[in-house]
Formats: C-alpha cells, sequence, structure tokens
C-alpha cells in the first residue's frame, strides 16, 4: 500500500519537470522577443528631464519604472524635498546599478542597460548626472512653495504683461498711421504718377500691413511668454527652451545667411550687370526712337515692341545665369515652384502664345499704330492702344472696343491716317445726278458745300471724280480732308446738309431719272449750259 502514494509522488514530480521544460524552452524566446521590442521612457519631473530607462529591472518595463519613479516622488513631503539626493552602487542579478535615494526612500535606479552607447558615460557618471538633474528639479519644486518667490513672479510677469500690451497697442497704431499715410499720398498722386498702380493693389497694400503687425505681434508674444515662464521654477525649463529655440533659429538663420552670401553675392553681381546692360540698350532704342541713329530695319513705330522683346531676352539671360547662385535654388520648394509654373505655362500657353504672336506681326507690319482712323470689319474708330495681346480703339458713338490681335490679323485693316500725314485724314462721298446736269455745275456745287462744312480743311482743297457713268446717271465722289476722325459722323452729316442746300439752291435734282421710253430729243447739256452757275467759265477740271 505504500508503493502507491510513492509513484503518485514520483508521478507528480516528472509532470511538474516536463512543464518546466516546455515553459523554459517555449519562455525563452517569448523574453527575448519582448526585450527586443522594449521601448525607452524618460523620466521627467517638473518639464524637466531627468534620466531615460532603457532596460528591465526585477521584471519591469522602463514605463513600468518611470510610473513607479514618479509615485515615489509624489509622496516626497516638503521638508525632504530640500534633503540631498544620494547615490549608492549596488548589484542585482548579475547587474549593476546606482540607487538614488532621499534618506532611506529609494527614488528610482539607474542600471548599466539604461546607458545610452553614444554618450559615452560610465555608469558612475550618468548616476551623478541623473542626481543633479533631480536635485534641481527638487529644489525648483520647494522654491516653488515659497510665497516671496510667487510673488516676485507674479509682479515681475504683470509688469511684462503690461509692457507687452503697451507695445502691440504701439504696432497697431503705428501700422494704421502707416497705412493711412500711404493711402493719403496714393491718392494724392495723379494717374500718370508712378504709384498709379497701387491704385489697384490697395487691397493687397492693406493685407501686407496687417500680415507685418501680426508678425510684430507674435514676436512680442513669444518674447512675453518666454520671460514669465522663467519668473517661476516649475516652469523655467520651458522658458529656457523657448529661449534655447529662438536663439537656434536665429543661430540658424544667421549661419545660412553667411554662408550663403558668397553665392548671393555672386548672384547679385549678375545681376547688378544684366540692368547696366539693359539699361544702355534702352539709351540706344531711345535714340533709334528720337531719330538720331538709323538702324536699318528698326523703324519708329517698331522701336518700343523690339526694345521689350530685347528687354525680356536679357533679363531672362541673366535671371538664367544668376539662377543657380540663388540660395536654397536647388530645394524641393524651389522644384516645386518650378514644376507649378511650368505646368500653368503649359495649360494657358496656346491662346495666349497666339495672341501675343499675332500682336507681333501687328507690330512689325506697321498696319496700324496709336491715333490711326482705321476700319476693321465692323468696327470703325481711332486706335488707342496697341496691346501685347490685345488692341483698344474708341469708335464714333466713344465707345472703347477691343479686339484681340488673332481677330486683326484675320481681319484686312483699313487705315486712314497712313498716308495722310500733315494732310489729315480723308473723308468722301457720292451722289448721282442725271446727264441732263452739266458736270462741271455739280463739281463747283460739290466743292462749295464741301468748304462750307465745319471741320472739313480748305487746304488742301476739296476735289471731285466721277466713278462712274452708268445707264441713267453719273456717279460723284466728293473728297475732303478732315483732322479729327473721331467726328467724321457728326461732319459727313453736316457735308450732307449743305450738298442738299447747294443742290435745291440751283435748282438741280439729286435724282437718277430712270426713263420708261426714250425721250424725242437728246437728253444733253449744251455748250451754253456747260458753265451754268456757280461753276466760273472755262474752269479746268479740279485735281487732287
Amino acid at each position: 500500500m505504500w508503493a502507491i502514494p510513492l509513484l503518485s509522488k514520483l508521478s507528480a514530480t516528472l509532470s511538474w519537470l516536463l512543464c518546466c521544460l516546455f515553459l523554459a524552452s517555449t519562455g525563452a524566446p517569448v523574453i527575448a522577443a519582448e526585450s527586443a521590442h522594449l521601448q525607452e521612457a524618460t523620466l521627467h519631473y517638473h518639464f524637466r528631464p531627468i534620466v531615460t530607462f532603457r532596460t528591465t529591472l526585477m521584471g519591469m518595463t522602463p514605463e513600468t519604472r518611470v510610473r513607479r519613479a514618479l509615485a515615489r516622488l509624489d509622496t516626497l513631503a516638503a521638508n525632504q524635498m530640500g534633503e540631498p539626493v544620494e547615490v549608492t552602487p549596488f548589484t542585482v542579478d548579475g547587474k549593476r546599478g546606482i540607487n538614488l535615494r532621499i534618506g532611506q526612500l529609494v527614488l528610482f535606479n539607474v542600471l548599466e542597460g539604461d546607458l545610452d552607447p553614444e554618450e559615452k558615460l560610465s555608469l558612475d557618471e550618468a548616476g551623478r548626472r541623473a542626481a543633479s538633474e533631480m536635485q534641481a528639479a527638487l529644489q525648483a519644486a520647494s522654491e516653488q512653495n515659497r510665497p516671496m518667490v510667487l510673488l516676485k513672479g507674479a509682479g515681475l510677469s504683470i509688469l511684462a504683461t503690461a509692457i507687452a500690451l503697451l507695445l502691440l497697442w504701439l504696432i497697431r497704431r503705428a501700422t494704421t498711421l502707416m497705412v493711412r499715410h500711404l493711402q493719403v499720398v496714393i491718392e494724392a498722386e495723379n494717374a500718370s504718377s508712378r504709384l498709379r498702380w497701387a491704385r489697384h493693389g490697395w487691397l493687397l497694400v492693406k493685407r501686407l500691413a496687417q500680415l507685418l503687425m501680426g508678425f510684430l505681434w507674435l514676436n512680442v508674444a513669444y518674447l512675453w511668454l518666454t520671460y514669465v515662464l522663467a519668473r517661476f521654477p516649475l516652469t523655467e525649463p520651458l522658458g529656457d527652451r523657448l529661449t534655447d529655440f529662438l536663439f537656434g533659429l536665429l543661430e540658424t538663420l544667421g549661419a545660412g545667411l553667411l554662408g550663403a552670401m558668397p553665392a548671393l553675392t555672386t548672384a547679385l553681381v549678375i545681376l547688378f550687370l544684366t540692368k547696366a546692360f539693359n539699361d544702355a540698350l534702352g539709351n540706344f532704342f531711345k535714340a533709334a526712337k528720337e531719330g538720331r541713329v538709323q538702324v536699318p530695319g528698326l523703324h519708329p513705330e517698331t522701336v518700343t515692341a523690339t526694345h521689350r522683346l530685347v528687354n525680356i531676352l536679357v533679363w531672362g539671360l541673366g535671371i538664367a545665369i544668376a539662377y543657380p547662385f540663388i540660395p536654397m535654388s536647388d530645394s524641393d520648394a524651389f522644384k516645386g515652384l518650378s514644376v507649378m509654373f511650368g505646368f500653368m505655362l503649359t495649360l494657358g500657353s496656346a491662346g495666349i502664345v497666339n495672341q501675343l504672336m499675332s500682336g507681333l506681326v501687328l507690330v512689325y507690319s506697321r498696319a496700324l499704330s496709336v491715333g490711326d482712323f482705321v476700319d476693321i470689319g465692323e468696327h470703325v474708330g481711332v486706335v488707342s492702344e496697341v496691346g501685347a495681346l490685345s488692341t483698344k480703339m474708341i469708335n464714333m458713338r466713344n465707345e472703347e472696343v477691343t479686339i484681340p490681335n488673332a481677330v486683326l490679323v484675320g481681319n484686312p485693316i483699313r487705315n486712314y491716317s497712313r498716308l495722310a500725314g500733315a494732310r489729315g485724314t480723308l473723308v468722301s462721298t457720292k451722289v448721282t445726278i442725271g446727264y441732263d446736269t452739266p458736270w462741271r455745275q455739280v463739281h463747283a456745287m460739290l466743292i462749295a458745300a464741301a468748304e462750307q462744312t465745319p471741320g472739313l480743311r480748305v487746304l488742301p482743297k476739296p476735289f471731285v471724280y466721277q466713278r462712274s457713268l452708268a445707264d441713267w446717271y453719273v456717279e460723284y465722289e466728293l473728297f475732303a480732308h478732315m483732322d479729327k476722325p473721331l467726328e467724321r459722323v457728326p461732319v459727313l452729316s453736316a457735308l450732307h446738309a449743305n450738298i442738299q442746300d447747294q443742290f435745291n439752291t440751283y435748282g438741280v435734282q439729286i435724282m437718277s431719272p430712270h426713263f420708261v421710253s426714250q425721250p424725242r430729243n437728246n437728253v444733253v447739256v449744251p455748250p451754253e449750259g456747260w458753265h451754268a452757275p456757280p461753276a466760273a467759265p472755262d474752269a479746268p477740271p479740279p485735281q487732287r
């Protein structure tokens, strides 16, 4: 009977050994995997980094070690915070470590596995540094409870707040005065001044002023927050971080500016030489436009357009040469902008290039220029502007008509001013008179009507042509010169009224008689009627 309990014990012992072997064979990889996936955790106390845990201690992960250390720190009494932090070495499970404690209370431990290989610090040095950081954090927490420290910090913070509010008000006041003064200056300038563009970009000017004011406000707020945080022991690390960030940013910008000075100087020199060369070309084109320089193929009408094209080529070449020397020109931001502008140019270039090339055709063909009286399809008027994309003209109704250059190139252009010169623009009107009226009399009446019409020039003298000898009438066309093409409609109206008065005065009917049957006598003018008034005897036909 005694063998049964013995067998039971042996069976239980064998089962326990098998379970241990199974757990050892399966648990080792799990522990190794957990160790491989450990994440470091940093102990912060009152915004101060104390130490970073990177290994486990008695099965506790770094996160658990941080939580337990904070729980111990929260149990410290006010009188304990002023006591020194002691460092004691120890060894556990073959791992060397350092104990940080205040009196008999252990705050946390630093192990060899917590050391950063890149810092190359020994365990003792890491322990002393952690103790120093811990001592400073506890001292700050202790000083935060002193009433005088709080009162001093609050007083200085109130003073800094008042100064910051005063600076914000002064910045806003100065920005408002500057914007008002600029608005007065812009409104006082006439349309031909250099600031005429600002009238259309006034909203942009206001937005730039607001951005400048916002930037200054942010700087004042940043400095105020940095100063206030640094006045209290607990938040002093945050103020130090803001200060370090500001000075680090300034240092980075300063170092970058100093490093970019040679390349930036080179770019400025290239642009300066480009401007000097462009100014020299500008003087040349100015002399050509004034007639002081004669260049084959360069006409006064095309000097301005040629100057603009050369301007674009010179500046494009200068910017292309200076571009690699501009700081950050090879950065991803500049590359992205280049791709965006290229994409926009590709999408909108078809129509724009067509209009630009049509504008060049108009300019270099010298088909029209500003001030010419032209007839373009359904539009008749004076050209007021020849632009790169379109041409503007003012018609006889005093309406401004904008015509795309591509449309102008595709339509015939009648320019009444190009060959007029000092003689003025030529206008004409037609009448048909029967064969029974002497042509000399018709000529004299038409010329008399033209001489009595305001707006028509006496010299050169008006003249008449007989355009055709039709079946039933003779077609006469009166030509006269005028100085103001836009007044063509009222001048022609007055001329037509004077023609009617002249013909009615001398009994000549403005009508083309269509005969139903041939009359008995030939419809002719006898020689004695060739010089009927107001025609002068033996007057020769008028010449142009």
